[in-house]
C-alpha cells in the first residue's frame, strides 16, 4: 500500500488522488467514444464530465463536513483539509444535480446523457476505489480469514492486522456493475433503463459492503450515512423500474442511429 506515489520539490503525488483523476479520465473517454456511437455530441460528454467533477468534488465534501461535524467543532483545522475527507454519496447527488442544470440550460436531454455516462461513472468509481485501497481509507474489519490484508505505518488504516480489503471488494463489485450497465445500455428500450439499474445496484452494492467497513463514518440512527442514502437509491430505483410499462408506452425505444443531443 502506498499513500503517496511520489515527491518532487513541495510537490507530492497520491495514490487516491491519482487514481481519482484516472477514473474520471477514464469515464471521458469510454463516454465520448459511446457518445460518438450513439449519436450524442462527444463534445458536451467532456463539459458534462467537467461539470460533474466539480459539482461531485464540492458534494462530497459538504457530506463529509456534515457528517464529522462533531469533530470539526473540536478540531476546526479539518475545514483546511482539502484533500483528505470524502462521501461518495455526496458527490453522486451533488455532481448529478449539477449535470442536470448543466443540460437544462444547455438544451440536453439529461436522461439521455445519464443512461449514456452511469456505466462509465461505476466503472471510475471501481478505479477510485483502487485509490482508497492505496491509501488504506475505507478499510474493512479485522478478520482471520486468507483473504486478509495488512497495511503498513503510515496508511489510514490500522497497521499490522489482517483487514478485510473492502476496498478490492468494492471495486470488484463496481466494476461487475459497470460491466452490467453496459449491456443493459446496448439492449436498452427507453429513456433511463441505465440510469435505473444504476440506482437499485449501486445503492445494493453499498448498503451491503458498509456492513464489513470499520473506518469512522457517520451514522443515522442503526444505519451508516451511506445506507441511510442507498435506501433512497434503492426506493427511486424499483420506483423507476415500476414505471417502466409507462415510460415504454410515452417514450420510443432509442436505437443508437435515431438518437440526437437533445
Amino acid at each position: 500500500m502506498h499513500p503517496q506515489l511520489f515527491t518532487i520539490g513541495p510537490f507530492t503525488i497520491y495514490t487516491y488522488g491519482l487514481m481519482t483523476a484516472l477514473g474520471f479520465v477514464s469515464a471521458m473517454l469510454v463516454g465520448s467514444w459511446k457518445a460518438k456511437k450513439n449519436g450524442l455530441d462527444p463534445d458536451q460528454v467532456y463539459n458534462i464530465v467537467l461539470v460533474a467533477l466539480i459539482g461531485g468534488y464540492a458534494g462530497s465534501k459538504l457530506l463529509f463536513y456534515i457528517t464529522e461535524i462533531k469533530s470539526i467543532i473540536q478540531n476546526p483545522k479539518m475545514l483546511l483539509d482539502i484533500g483528505n475527507g470524502f462521501v461518495v454519496y455526496g458527490g453522486l447527488i451533488s455532481g448529478s444535480g449539477s449535470v442536470y442544470l448543466y443540460c437544462k440550460k444547455k438544451n440536453l436531454s439529461f436522461i439521455k446523457y445519464a443512461d449514456l455516462l452511469f456505466p462509465s461513472v461505476a466503472m471510475a468509481q471501481g478505479i477510485g476505489r483502487i485509490g482508497c485501497h492505496l491509501a488504506g481509507c475505507c478499510y474493512g474489519k479485522t478478520t482471520t480469514l486468507a483473504i486478509g490484508i495488512v497495511f503498513p505505518q503510515g496508511s489510514f488504516a490500522p497497521p499490522g492486522i489482517p483487514l478485510l480489503p473492502t476496498q478490492l471488494i468494492s471495486t470488484l463489485g463496481d466494476l461487475a456493475i459497470a460491466a452490467i450497465l453496459h449491456t443493459i445500455y446496448a439492449k436498452r428500450t427507453y429513456y433511463g433503463q441505465t440510469t435505473t439499474f444504476y440506482l437499485i445496484l449501486y445503492g445494493v452494492g453499498r448498503f451491503a459492503i458498509e456492513f464489513l467497513r470499520d473506518d469512522p463514518r457517520g451514522s443515522v440512527s442503526f444505519l451508516t450515512t451511506s445506507q441511510f442514502i442507498s435506501i433512497f437509491f434503492i426506493v427511486a430505483g424499483i420506483a423507476m423500474l415500476a414505471m417502466n410499462k409507462t415510460l415504454k408506452k410515452q417514450m420510443p425505444a432509442y436505437p443508437p442511429q435515431k438518437l440526437d443531443q437533445r
